[in-house]
């Protein structure tokens, strides 16, 4: 059933999947014939849209999350991480199958992520009406850069409803992401690509319509481009040792996006993220947990170096 108008508070478009978690003794891994993994293999749902739906739905935020999913079992993960966690799902059909990755983590926090590309075909496209009912019964849509993503752009600007999206590790030339990057309000990447970060968020910010864009950098905290100013985002020391960074950008958008929604200036929507983002670190790969409002606004009170 479509929410009627007002009914959520953020739809998440796209990037539904399950991922097959496997701790490795080191990153790079050598070459060997074969590896002993005693801490277990397990496939579990979440990819880049569920964690953002799961951490919007943590800080209390109406969320619901449309995508395609296949009829096989990772599609059936998915559809239970949804309801175990409150979060709406319209799950189109995906004849192809569910999408799925392998990621490989390292006993430092560090991944190498394999995507089975196979999930996604050129042809899939998000119902018009469909995409345009959900999109305008929320406040605001965040769009994965996942196929068919691309092919939903102009119907969601369409809508006149706030958009954000986050670019993961754009290296600033794939062409690929530009549409993306200039036709939402709020712009999440990741800084590991770019070898001028503040280059690259000048230029989504002039190229595009984006109020505010942020680049994340791991231990070096976060680089915010808004109003025309760029503000340096310290990074907050996690709550407990850090065991996979994964989840750790989807986790900042979510915190990011929670403060924007409350009506926070755009320095504190990144004090939100970076909380947030922090906590998605202590998070063990084969769990999907998100932090919760009480304990992100309690650690946005505390006194900052």
């Amino acid at each position: 059933m479509t929410p009627r108008s007002g009914a959520i508070d953020v739809l998440v478009v796209g990037g539904a999947g399950v991922d097959t978690i496997v701790q490795v003794p080191e990153l790079p891994l050598p070459y060997a014939d074969s590896y002993m993994i005693d801490s277990g293999i397990r496939t579990r749902a979440g990819q880049t849209g569920d964690f953002v739906a799961l951490g919007l739905a943590a800080l209390g935020l109406r969320t619901h999350h449309l995508d395609l999913l296949g009829d096989d079992p990772e599609g059936d993960l998915v559809r239970a991480l949804h309801r175990e966690h409150g979060i709406g799902l319209t799950a189109l059909p995906q004849p192809a199958g569910t999408k799925r990755a392998v990621n490989l983590v390292g006993p430092d926090g560090r991944r190498l992520s394999l995507y089975d590309t196979s999930r996604a075909r050129p042809e899939d496209r998000f119902p018009e009406e469909t995409l345009r009912r959900l999109a305008t019964a929320g406040r605001h849509v965040h769009l994965t850069i996942t196929q068919p993503g691309a092919h939903a752009l102009a119907v969601l600007a369409g809508t006149g409803v706030p958009l954000s999206t986050d670019l993961h590790d754009w290296d600033g030339e794939n062409p690929y992401h530009e549409p993306f990057a200039y036709a939402a309000d709020v712009v999440f990447l990741s800084a590991a690509a770019l070898t001028d970060p503040e280059r690259t968020l000048r230029h989504i910010a002039e190229r595009g319509r984006a109020e505010a864009v942020v680049a994340t950098a791991g231990a070096e905290g976060a680089y915010l481009l808004a109003g025309g100013e760029l503000t340096r985002i310290p990074a907050v020391a996690p709550p407990a040792p850090v065991v996979d960074s994964n989840g750790a950008g989807d986790a900042f958008a979510a915190g990011f996006l929670y403060g924007r929604l409350s009506g926070e200036p755009p320095a504190r929507c990144a004090l939100y993220g970076a909380i947030a983002g922090a906590y998605a670190c202590t998070v063990p790969a084969t769990r999907a947990d998100a932090i919760g409002r009480d304990e992100l606004l309690e650690r946005a009170a505390e006194p900052r170096r």
